[in-house]
């Protein structure tokens, strides 16, 4: 039987240290709350434990000085945003030195073409596009689905995430019909009119799913990461992919998180083979980016449907996506931080810790 009195009494004993621990952060909060909603500026920054969110003052590699001078080792990382390390030097050398010389022209710059090649050489699909955020990449690679396919439903896993996209907050009711996730906030549409919702390794679910021939794409991530961790059955992805072709729907594998397994993340650990590829966070060093890839089918087919003089009105792209700040940090991050040696020293450090606990 759970003491319920005896847990509220340590809840409340921890929060008054909690406050004796941080009241210039306190000061900052009552503050924020004047001009910010519950004090922060991004809701997410709300549900953190504790009286109020805890005031960052500086973060540099695993760990973080809050402003009252407390100092934590941070198992967050930004919530994988900065999944290797905090402000790594070559990614602050290069934002350094490129803001002096230009953050946005809206054209292309060296870094552009060094950062596509990079990743075309991880991954395995030989054309890039760049955007703000994976939520964009993952947002255009489903718009192109559509456009080459023709069709209009997408198929997501339960209980996925890829950012704000709306076509992945859905889930299954009891009777098995795709509804809104809770949470889900101002769905612009039914979602069992965009989606279709399939359990992770169940080929038999997502064979039925693709039966009707009225799906433009599957977007997924080749492991599930933002329930704990669920890894694919053996030969599940593979088997995805056979699915996708046979019923003529593109296959989106979402990389943001499991890049951490490696330099090409799971594609290249698994040799996959999909026809899009979306990735952010971490390839920018904790700078805002993103990037998705593609097969050269894909590309000679957007080539062949897309009218270029008005591509700026048809929802892919954005003034501030493949911005020069933003690819010098990714030139970095690729080329000074996710090498292979480095991933070699993180893999050994996360067994560790794996072991340990």
């Amino acid at each position: 039987m759970i003491d319920r009195a005896r847990l509220a009494e340590l809840r409340a004993s921890e929060e008054k240290r909690f406050i004796e621990l941080h009241p210039k952060s306190g000061q900052l909060f009552e503050k924020s709350k004047v001009n910010m909603p519950d004090g922060v500026p991004m809701s997410w920054m709300a549900k953190w434990p504790g009286a109020y969110p805890i005031f960052v003052e500086e973060a540099k590699g695993a760990t973080f000085v809050d402003v009252d001078g407390n100092t934590y080792i941070d198992f967050c990382l930004g919530d994988t945003g900065s999944m290797t390390g905090h402000s790594p030097d070559a990614v602050v050398t290069a934002i350094r030195e490129q803001a002096g010389k230009g953050m946005s022209a809206m054209l292309p710059t060296k870094d552009a073409s060094d950062v596509s090649a990079d990743l075309a050489s991880r991954f395995n699909l030989p054309f890039w596009q760049f955007t703000v955020s994976a939520t964009d990449a993952n947002r255009h690679a489903i718009r192109y689905s559509r456009l080459i396919t023709g069709k209009s439903k997408v198929i997501v896993i339960d209980r996925c995430y890829h950012g704000s996209v709306d076509e992945s907050f859905a889930t299954l009711d009891k009777k098995g019909k795709t509804v809104a996730r809770e949470g889900n906030i101002g769905a612009p549409v039914d979602l069992d009119l965009t989606t279709r919702v399939v359990a992770f390794n169940d080929l038999a679910g997502m064979k039925k799913a693709l039966a009707n021939n009225d799906v433009a794409a599957i977007l997924m991530e080749p492991a599930m990461t933002n329930v704990g961790i669920v890894l694919p059955a053996d030969g599940y992805l593979k088997e995805v992919e056979k699915l996708a072709k046979k019923y003529e729907a593109l296959l989106i594998i979402d990389e943001t998180h499991t890049i951490s397994v490696g330099p090409g993340g799971m594609t290249a650990q698994l040799g996959l083979c999909p026809d899009f590829l979306t990735i952010g966070k971490a390839i920018g060093g904790g700078f805002p980016t993103g990037a998705f890839g593609m097969q050269k089918h894909v590309a000679d087919s957007i080539k062949k449907l897309v009218e270029l003089e008005v591509i700026d009105t048809g929802g892919v792209g954005g003034t501030l996506a493949a911005n020069a700040l933003s690819l010098a940090a990714m030139r970095a991050s690729l080329s000074k931080v996710l090498t292979a040696e480095n991933f070699e020293r993180m893999i050994k450090l996360g067994d560790r810790w794996a072991d340990g606990v």
